[in-house]
């Protein structure tokens, strides 16, 4: 499977249809912050859930 190059239209046509959340998704994962919180919650958090403060400051859900 050829690596996922973000400056190609053909990288995107799964996009085409997709939910507008789907598109969220993709945004917020790519931003700096958003990962470096992540990851910093991640760190600190002893079962992996994801914080309520975090939920909030970024706006996500996540499913159990």
């Amino acid at each position: 499977m050829p690596e996922f190059d973000w400056r190609s239209p053909d990288s995107y046509k799964s996009l085409q249809d997709a939910e507008i959340t789907d598109i969220a998704w993709e945004c917020l994962r790519r931003n700096a912050d958003y990962r470096r919180d992540f990851e910093a919650m991640i760190a600190t958090s002893p079962d992996g859930e994801a914080t309520t403060e975090f939920r909030r400051k970024w706006g996500t859900c996540f499913r159990p």
